[in-house]
């Protein structure tokens, strides 16, 4: 029984069903990467804008310029981290209050993560933390909130694009 040799070419790069054309798979990746690109960051400039905000606003918060940066990476990690647990493996479909407590209690639980893991943060007593967190949770409800907006028109631009081809 002859066997097949496998070659090293590999496979042909996946095309989205319903667009023509031999490049519509390289396409299609650009798009999803975009979105990715999009999303992170919103993700991250909403975290920043909320911090710096607090640091503004809020005596009992402090940061400095270096800490920024580690806070918000760090922030945005545990936050995303806390949220996928919260949302996709303790509550399979929560409904929208539910959803926006469990933001706001990821919130919470990703600033005080920050706080211990952050040298150049400091945060004095219960009500910096209270308004620090209702801070950063609008920050980045706005931020995700524009972010898809960004991906829903760059969607119908390609859209439109397409359909006057």
């Amino acid at each position: 029984m002859l066997r097949r040799s496998r070659s090293n070419v590999p496979p042909p790069a996946p095309t989205r069903p319903g667009l023509p054309g031999a490049g519509a798979g390289a396409d299609y990746r650009g798009t999803v990467l975009a979105r990715w690109g999009i999303r992170i960051g919103m993700g991250l400039a909403g975290v920043a804008l909320g911090i710096v905000l607090s640091d503004i606003v809020l005596s009992g918060l402090s940061i400095s310029a270096l800490a920024l940066v580690e806070t918000t990476i760090i922030f945005w990690l545990v936050h995303l981290l806390v949220q996928f647990l919260a949302l996709r493996v303790l509550i399979r479909q929560p409904s929208v209050a539910l959803a926006g407590l469990l933001a706001i209690a990821s919130t919470v639980v990703s600033l005080v993560v920050v706080n211990l893991l952050v040298s150049g943060l400091h945060i004095h007593g219960l009500s910096t933390y209270f308004w620090a967190t209702l801070l950063i949770w609008i920050t980045t409800a706005l931020s995700d909130t524009m972010g898809q907006r960004m991906i829903r028109d760059r969607r119908m631009d390609r859209r439109e694009e397409r359909r006057n081809r």
